[in-house]
């Protein structure tokens, strides 16, 4: 999954918005403000760092910096984040250890997300959800390194701990067609267009396997439905840009004119 927005919590009820009271409060504020002025936001939370605001202004930090899109930044704040959760022995630290993972990633240092997460799968008691979760994060990982025989291993274990999640089935098909394996492919996107069924980017990564085992028309059905639900998206202009080829493919070639009757041969000219 992508780094992990900022969740969309109210603020306590008896504070300000203006003013939030307590590390908690004034971190609900800070993910508020994310939504809408991150560059404040993070200002905000430099200032929070600068009187040792702790894990809190991190957060608040990393929220501001994945908002503005300023990936190895992130990263460090949540890396930085996870080794103060883990010198007191806070339980977030795999949290903070898997958001740094998906931001080293967003910032194309696998190498450096491959560490944030192995560390976030060293942690013990982890629930099923965040160990699930940090198995998909690290098969994304080892396909940018090109190790897509230790992704499937990844994904395959993730597969066993959130077995309802779409986004793991939906990634296990992507691999199985790097494998060259349409049949589980086919399979793998079934299950997730089940669990997600107007997801775009799972109904375009459906439609084009579906294509590539020759279903023309359940492609074009499926592109038609990314274009119906989210045109304006990534999915929606490939999906688009599918459907322009289909067609393409679709008309019929010019019918081949008939020959026409070749003119005699000339006659001989007499002397």
């Amino acid at each position: 999954p992508d780094p992990m927005p900022p969740r969309r919590t109210a603020p306590a009820a008896a504070a300000p918005a203006s003013e939030p009271t307590g590390p908690e409060g004034r971190l609900r504020a800070c993910a508020a403000l994310v939504r809408t002025a991150p560059q404040q936001a993070l200002d905000a939370a430099n200032a929070w760092l600068a009187e040792r605001g702790g894990l809190p202004a991190r957060q608040c930090a990393g929220l501001a910096y994945v908002a503005l899109e300023q990936w190895a930044a992130a990263a460090t704040v949540y890396q930085q984040a996870a080794h103060d959760a883990e010198t007191a022995q806070d339980a977030s630290r795999a949290d903070f250890w898997v958001q740094a993972g998906n931001a080293w990633l967003a910032a194309d240092q696998p190498a450096r997300a491959l560490q944030a997460l192995d560390a976030a799968l060293a942690t013990p008691n982890l629930t099923r959800e965040l160990r699930g979760e940090a198995h998909l994060d690290r098969a994304r990982v080892q396909v940018a390194l090109g190790h897509a025989d230790r992704a499937r291993t990844d994904i395959d274990r993730a597969l066993q701990l959130v077995p309802a999640d779409p986004f793991a089935w939906y990634l296990s098909a992507a691999l199985a067609r790097r494998e060259n394996n349409q049949a589980r492919a086919a399979t793998d996107i079934a299950r997730a267009s089940e669990l997600a069924p107007d997801t775009a980017d799972i109904l375009l990564l459906a439609g084009t396997i579906a294509g590539q085992s020759g279903n023309m028309e359940e492609a074009e059905r499926l592109y038609r439905r990314v274009v119906a639900l989210a045109a304006d998206s990534d999915a929606g202009r490939q999906a688009q840009a599918s459907l322009a080829t289909l067609r393409e493919v679709e008309v019929p070639a010019p019918a081949t004119a008939p020959a026409a009757t070749p003119p005699p041969a000339p006659q001989p000219q007499s002397r």
